[in-house]
């Protein structure tokens, strides 16, 4: 089927006769000067034929390359017949803790200390990549909780937003409950058995609007399943966990557990890489969900046709009028016979 993307374009074609009709007639601001000879030096430069044309025979081509400009314009396209896409797997929404606290090097990483935030890159920029089926999204939070990735079949772009995060671009503290309630607001318009937040934090609720059991009991109210990761070395492990020192203090187990349990989901601990990946793989066993199909029509863009046929036309009138006067300006010995 052929359509015009903006058709509407069209209605610009008596915008040069209306111009010509308000705007006064050009005037170069110098005296007429009448010579008893112009015939003859119209007949040389061959010009009295056009002269003599209608005055609509003479606008015709400047016409027909402002009616082709006007057709590219309006972006034609030829849409093909409609190709049903399967779309079968879940409405996932990763939401990840950015707040000071993820800074913390008590992670490892194949032997070396890493970040909890560096280690949760490393693991879920993996797990989103291989979602194949399912519309992936993603959410960073601390201080507030923004809508980083909204949910898409580019799982590679997510991807990219994930590997982009750095602490503290949303806040120092942490909003759990907000987090949760952007979730819900994003996942509610999807399919009810398709909706699935993975919550990863390594602290409590800190900040935010919304407590983090009442925007639990928003989301079991709208299907939303929640998984909960607490991220974070136990409190007690190494010199400085003796000392107190670590922030894998400010862990709000019991909260989490909550949340999961409230909703569905299920509640995880991981204390290092290795417990992290078995949640991973653990995620990974999310049976997928068939959802409506949707359809994609291929559109192929025709515009580049009458913008080239009005550049050639373009180059045809400058060549017609031009050519009188290089027939002229030519040196006798070309213009010689033999």
């Amino acid at each position: 089927m052929f359509e015009f993307t903006w058709p509407w374009v069209f209605l610009l074609a008596p915008l040069p006769w209306l111009l010509r009709q308000v705007l006064p007639i050009a005037d170069s601001g110098e005296a007429a000067l009448k010579v008893s000879f112009l015939p003859e030096l119209e007949a040389l430069a061959g010009r009295r034929a056009r002269a003599n044309l209608p005055a609509w025979r003479q606008q015709l081509p400047f016409a027909a390359i402002w009616l082709l400009l006007l057709l590219a314009a309006a972006r034609p396209e030829w849409i093909g017949e409609p190709l049903p896409l399967q779309a079968s797997g879940r409405d996932l929404l990763v939401a990840v803790d950015v707040s000071g606290s993820m800074e913390h090097p008590d992670m490892q990483w194949q032997g070396q200390d890493v970040s909890r935030l560096t280690l949760v890159k490393r693991l879920f920029s993996d797990f989103i990549e291989q979602r194949r089926g399912d519309r992936v999204g993603l959410i960073l939070f601390g201080s507030q909780a923004y809508l980083q990735a909204p949910l898409t079949f580019d799982r590679h772009t997510v991807r990219t937003w994930l590997d982009e995060a750095v602490i503290g671009i949303a806040g120092k503290n942490t909003a759990v409950g907000d987090a949760i309630g952007l979730a819900v607001k994003r996942l509610r318009l999807r399919p009810a058995d398709s909706r699935v937040l993975i919550l990863i934090t390594d602290g409590a609720n800190t900040a935010g609007q919304i407590d983090p059991l009442t925007a639990a009991r928003l989301a079991a109210d709208a299907q939303v399943k929640i998984y909960t990761i607490g991220i974070g070395a136990d409190p007690d492990a190494g010199v400085l966990g003796m000392l107190g020192l670590t922030p894998g203090l400010d862990l709000d187990e019991p909260s989490l557990k909550a949340i999961a349990s409230s909703t569905g989901g299920q509640y995880f601990r991981a204390r290092d890489a290795e417990e992290l990946q078995a949640i991973r793989e653990a995620l990974d066993q999310l049976e997928p969900v068939a959802q409506q199909p949707t359809q994609a029509r291929p559109a192929q863009a025709l515009y580049c046709w009458p913008l080239a046929l009005a550049l050639l036309l373009s180059l045809a009138l400058v060549g017609h009028e031009l050519w009188p006067d290089l027939q002229q300006q030519r040196p006798n010995w070309l213009r010689r016979r033999p």
